[in-house]
This record gives structure tokens, sequence and C-alpha cells, in this order.
């Protein structure tokens, strides 16, 4: 009896071959794509950014660290400073590591909650325990926007609006430490009868409209990455310019509203 050897092609048909990788997510992906279709990662050659364009080439270095056990991390300090004395909002670093990997943006989302929510407790302290003494004067002298002018106005709306002063501040561009660091001041001091009612209500605040906020950017970011990627490699400078003026916007509101 004749044995039947068994050739490839009568196993069906052949798998086609792999594509080449991503650079950043490692998937395979079309030859002939520009951009990745799981992360929206740029491919193949490119134009080097000018050194110039320094903004761009933050935004290039931030999005290589969506891949590294370091990106949680510095996630979490940006997200705990901005609540309490830094510039600077972490949806900054949220949006590109959710660009640069968004099958975590889930986790992404709550390590931006809970340390900004952290920070504004540590905020609140500050106003709390350590306002006075030359701790003001540090703040008024190096943190951006913060004068005593501006703290006399969100004291102000503090009698006026309490929880949605707070609310308002962590779900938009108004700068949220400083209403975190004059809620210590508020809270604590003689017009407020019951500090704890104050302190639970500026918590919930706080958890709710930061919470709202970052799980909305990064789930924006995960439904519709690949697709916005290349919007804003097209128009990056001036959705840089717009979120620019949105953060010196958010100052001018609180100095002016009172």
């Amino acid at each position: 009896m004749k044995e039947r050897t068994i050739s490839i092609a009568d196993t069906g048909p052949a798998r086609p071959a792999a594509g080449p990788a991503c650079p950043r997510c490692h998937l395979a992906v079309e030859a002939d794509a520009e951009f990745c279709r799981h992360c929206g990662a740029r491919l193949g050659e490119h134009k080097p950014v000018p050194w110039w364009h320094l903004h761009r080439r933050i935004y290039d270095w931030t999005l290589g660290w969506a891949y590294r056990p370091s990106a949680a991390v510095a996630l979490f300090c940006l997200a705990f400073a901005e609540s309490s004395f830094f510039p600077i909002p972490p949806d900054v670093l949220l949006m590109p590591l959710v660009l640069g990997n968004r099958k975590r943006w889930l986790r992404y989302a709550t390590i931006c909650s809970v340390a900004s929510v952290a920070g504004a407790v540590f905020g609140f302290c500050i106003g709390w325990l350590l306002w006075g003494g030359g701790v003001d004067k540090l703040f008024y002298n190096y943190v951006p926007g913060f004068t005593p002018a501006v703290f006399d106005n969100v004291s102000a709306m503090y009698e006026k609006w309490n929880f949605w002063i707070v609310f308002t501040a962590g779900f938009t561009p108004i700068p949220f430490k400083v209403i975190t660091i004059t809620a210590g001041v508020f809270g604590t001091g003689e017009k407020v009868a019951n500090p704890g009612v104050f302190f639970s209500v500026f918590l919930i605040a706080a958890i709710v409209s930061r919470s709202a906020r970052f799980f909305l950017v990064a789930g924006l970011m995960r439904i519709f990455g690949p697709k916005i990627t290349p919007f804003i490699e097209k128009y990056f400078n001036w959705l840089a310019l717009l979120f620019t003026i949105l953060l010196i916007g958010g100052f001018v509101v609180i100095k002016y509203l009172a």
C-alpha cells in the first residue's frame, strides 16, 4: 500500500504573511499604512521635528512612555502635584499615554483620579496647616497665577458656591491648586461653622469632578485614539496654542469671577 504524502497545499489555504510591526505597540500593521490602527503611532519615514519645536518633541517623547513601567509613576506624580502646587495639568500626560497604549485607559484614568484627589487633600492641608508664615509668599512668588487678589476672590466664591466651585474647577481648565489651598484656609476659618462637614463636601466634589474629567478624557482617547491621531499630527501646533489659551484663561476666570 502506497503511503500518501501530505503537502502544505492539502492543509488549506496558506495564511498571509504578517505585515511589519508597529514600533510602539509591536502589533502587525499594513505595509502601506501611515498610522498604526491599534495605537495610532506614525509609521514609516517622517520628517524630523525641528529643535525649536520643543512642545512637539515633548509630546513625542511622552508617547514613548506608554509601554514603560515608569509611565504610571510619572502620571501619578504629575496628577498629585497639579492639585497642590504644579501649574501643568495631568491631561498633557494622560492623553498621549492612552493614545500610546489604549488597553490601559482604565488603569491610567484611575491612577490620574486617585493621585489628583490625594493631591487635593494635600493642597487642603497646605492651606489649613501651613498657610502664613512665609508659605503664602512662596506660592505668590513662584506659582503662576497664584496672587493675593486671586486668593481673596476664591475665598469669596466659597461663601456663595461651596461644592460647585470645587466641582467646576476640578472639571474645567480652572487651576485646581488655587481651589484646594484656598479651601484649606477658608474651610478651617471662623466663617465655617463645621469644618468637618466643609471638608467632606470638598472631598466629594473633588472625587466626582476629577474622576469624571479623567475618565472622560481617557475614554475619548480609547475610542477615537487611532482616528484622532492623524488630526493631532496635522494640527498639533494649533492644538498646543489652544491648550495654552485655555490654561491661561483658567487663571483669568479666577481673577475676575468673584
